[in-house]
């Protein structure tokens, strides 16, 4: 247990989950270092220090580290040379959750064939394909429509829906564009037809296992555009959901927060992915409950008690997205969204815009979820991202 010992917790990835966790961490009197490929992103603007480095290089990775020799390695993106990260490791350092956790979960390779092919958990058919031949023959195997991604990628970058094999050589092109690192790598998804997708936030703590209400969500191109919670489930459906995210959670080891992602269908739930810390989806738990999901990670990983986690009330969110690159911009129309009851809005002051980019959330409460989500998507409504070019 590391308790009041921790001093000194390094970010890698500093975005918008990545402020919020670094502000958590300062609540608890912890010297925060950030750490992302761009100047001025937003949880450097919070943290005690920050350094610009490309995390794909360990070379550059393992210099940063070594200068500042955190008691914690925190990794808040899929984007780093999780090699280095099983090597510092072993050398003595502590990664979290685990480097092990982080290598598996970076691409969407590892963490399928163990909840598949070890844990033997329901996913949707899948196949891997490096070049466009493969791609191709991936596609005949599973049928379409199907999903094409990135073994790595983030916020849904690449993905696309392939609904015959005429899409095949655009999905490609796709997929290679919005993939991060040097590997053209991606996985092919059976289409399934679901009734909801959610997010089972499960925290590993001193306290055990612990799992927040079940986070609703809609996307678009694998980015999502809004969520709510709670989600409406069975006692059946929230058992087997809990059952799939222990056994993932449990081989990944680790303290901390892990996003689960869920299918929920009419043959049961399957799952799809997971990321070993908060997930964009439960930001809506800064306005749900008592403690948000950057609290319960930080707590998590620090070794201190988690014995509840209490929802307080119905909650949505709804995200404000760029639609061009811009260096130049605003954000306008706030007063107007703080208008609407009980809600608040996060800006995330993100350097510069890019198409699709969120460059803030509105965060809403309701006395149910569906007034939750009306007000959210009125409140979303009213705010603009202007550009000045």
């Amino acid at each position: 247990m590391f308790g009041t010992q921790t001093k000194k917790v390094m970010l890698l990835g500093s975005g918008e989950l990545g402020k919020e966790t670094i502000i958590e961490a300062q609540r608890l009197g912890l010297e925060t270092i950030a750490v992302d490929r761009y100047e001025n992103a937003p949880a450097m603007q919070v943290a005690h220090r920050s350094y610009v480095v490309d995390m794909l290089n360990g070379e550059e990775l393992r210099r940063v580290i070594e200068q500042e020799k955190p008691d914690l390695v925190v990794p808040e993106i899929e984007a780093i040379a999780t090699e280095t990260l099983i090597d510092l490791e072993n050398e003595g350092f502590r990664i979290v959750p685990t480097a092990k956790a982080v290598n598996l979960t970076m691409d969407r390779e590892g963490i399928r064939r163990l909840a598949s092919e070890e844990l033997g958990i329901q996913t949707a058919k899948y196949a891997f394909a490096d070049t466009l031949y493969e791609l191709r023959n991936a596609v005949l195997k599973i049928g379409t429509p199907c999903i094409i991604k990135p073994i790595m990628s983030s916020s849904g970058k690449g993905q696309t829906v392939c609904r015959s094999i005429d899409d095949i050589e655009w999905s490609w092109n796709e997929a290679v564009a919005g993939g991060r690192g040097k590997k053209a790598r991606m996985i092919v998804e059976e289409f399934i037809h679901f009734d909801s997708e959610i997010t089972l936030l499960t925290v590993r703590s001193v306290s055990g296992t612990t799992f927040c209400a079940p986070i609703g969500h809609v996307q678009k191109d694998g980015d999502y555009i809004e969520s709510w919670q709670p989600h409406d489930m069975s006692e059946e459906q929230i058992q087997e959901a809990q059952d799939i995210a222990k056994k993932v959670t449990d081989a990944l080891g680790g303290y901390g927060l892990f996003g689960v992602e869920l299918f929920l269908t009419p043959q049961g739930v399957y799952f799809s992915e997971v990321s070993p810390r908060p997930h964009d989806t439960g930001m809506v738990t800064m306005v749900t409950q008592d403690l948000s999901e950057f609290a319960l990670h930080i707590r998590a990983i620090l070794g201190y008690p988690i014995p509840e986690v209490m929802l307080l009330k119905p909650g949505a969110s709804h995200t404000i997205k760029a639609s061009k690159e811009s260096k130049t911009y605003q954000l306008s129309g706030i007063a107007e969204s703080l208008l609407i009851p009980h809600t608040q809005v996060r800006v995330f002051r993100k350097p510069e815009t890019k198409e699709g980019r969120r460059m803030a959330v509105v965060l809403s409460t309701g006395e149910s979820v569906n007034e939750a989500r009306e007000r959210a998507k009125l409140a979303a409504s009213k705010i603009m991202v202007t550009y000045n070019e």
